[in-house]
């Protein structure tokens, strides 16, 4: 039976029993904290919530309706991850082999020993660019790769990890451009999201009715007793938010670099580009099936996927001065994807830039989707992501 929800920011659906996750989106508008945002839950094939409110573009006062889509950040990630899981499990790539067996350009500068795996897992030692990219320069998938392959690493790769907040895009969407003969998001569209409004490199139109993000307000001083302290403590957040404020910090260079342009990441020119780190733009309700199907075991098998969600990284991130762990692509429970209890032990997906949200759990039967354009200050782990999971948990 579907529950209309009344309220005169907050409409779609929600399932009676996941009220709570309705509660908290509708509290999340109510105390300021959104402009526009949506959010859907899947209950195994269920959609038990998919709701949206807000205003999707300040500017024009446009308001967010069912079929807007939103920027994700690197959300984007996972969904390009998944892209070379799939060739890796139809035998097309081999992902523990050397990167140079299909890529021989790779294996230069101490780079010879660098594997599928460690591109996907933040290990290969090329956090960020030297020089500065423009976003126009970005657009070149082919030309940004090559820069990469004749570039030192910062550490050995195989050694350490660090967070590879944008170049990840043309070193894991390599194993994709290479071995598939086409750039991730046409493969993307082409293998598993064909009937779902998502997008790496979005058409005009979908462009022209995204939301448009806008900068968010300060919420750093958001304590209390919900407080995800179990993942991380007040010096760690500390470490994260001076980092944050310096320009020339490992996380800034990373994160940074390319400039998005005029515009930031509203720019057409980056929105167009879909760089594979950092350009889908989806409905809540797509990105939530994209996972729904994942945890279902349809976009690969599910042993694919419990080797993908096996901690092949994790403890001190030389990139985002906290402790991070990673798979094959997606985030692991960590300071950066805060997680309830209900979920540490089995719980993966990855978070995004402005607090946007994909969350799987195989375990629970459990696909979470949430995607807001007020970005919020810290580069994840945003606290309004984690009280929908804490809802949507508690609520199975």
């Amino acid at each position: 039976m579907s529950d209309l929800v009344p309220n005169d920011t907050v409409q779609g659906y929600c399932d009676p029993a996941f009220s709570a996750v309705r509660e908290v989106f509708e509290r999340n508008f109510a105390e300021g904290r959104e402009l526009g945002a949506a959010v859907a839950v899947y209950a195994g094939d269920r959609k038990v919530v998919d709701l949206w409110g807000g205003t999707a573009d300040r500017r024009t006062g446009r308001e967010w309706t069912a079929d807007t889509p939103c920027f994700g950040f690197s959300c984007t990630k996972a969904v390009t991850a998944t892209a070379a899981l799939l060739l890796a499990e139809r035998g097309v790539v081999d992902l523990d082999a050397p990167v140079t067996g299909w890529w021989p350009e790779f294996g230069q500068r101490g780079k010879e020993g660098a594997t599928g795996a460690h591109l996907l897992s933040h290990q290969v030692g090329l956090p960020a660019f030297r020089r500065p990219v423009t976003a126009e320069e970005a657009a070149d998938t082919e030309a940004r790769a090559a820069e990469l392959a004749a570039q030192e690493p910062e550490w050995e790769p195989g050694t350490a990890h660090g967070y590879h907040a944008l170049t990840y895009g043309w070193l894991a969407g390599e194993i994709v451009r290479r071995n598939a003969g086409m750039p991730v998001g046409e493969f993307v569209k082409r293998e598993f999201a064909a009937d779902l409004d998502l997008w790496i490199g979005a058409p005009d139109e979908v462009i022209e009715r995204a939301a448009k993000l806008t900068a968010g307000r300060d919420h750093r001083d958001e304590t209390g007793p919900d407080t995800p302290r179990a993942v991380g403590d007040d010096t760690v957040l500390g470490r994260l938010a001076k980092a944050h404020l310096d320009p020339d910090s490992p996380m800034n260079r990373s994160a940074g670099n390319p400039h998005p342009g005029k515009g930031g990441f509203n720019n057409p020119v980056v929105l167009r580009a879909g760089w594979p780190s950092a350009g889908m733009i989806a409905t809540a309700a797509a990105f939530g099936a994209f996972y729904r199907d994942l945890v279902a075991g349809r976009v690969i098998s599910s042993g694919t996927l419990r080797e993908a969600t096996r901690p092949r990284a994790s403890g001190p991130d030389r990139t985002l001065e906290a402790d991070t762990a990673f798979g094959l692509g997606f985030m692991l429970p960590a300071m950066t994807f805060f997680t309830p209890e209900a979920g540490r032990g089995s719980a993966f997906g990855h978070t995004g830039a402005g607090g946007s949200l994909g969350l799987g759990d195989a375990d629970a039967g459990l696909a979470l989707a949430y995607l807001p354009n007020r970005m919020g200050d810290q580069l994840s782990g945003d606290l309004r992501a984690y009280r929908l999971v804490e809802a949507a948990y508690a609520s199975l």
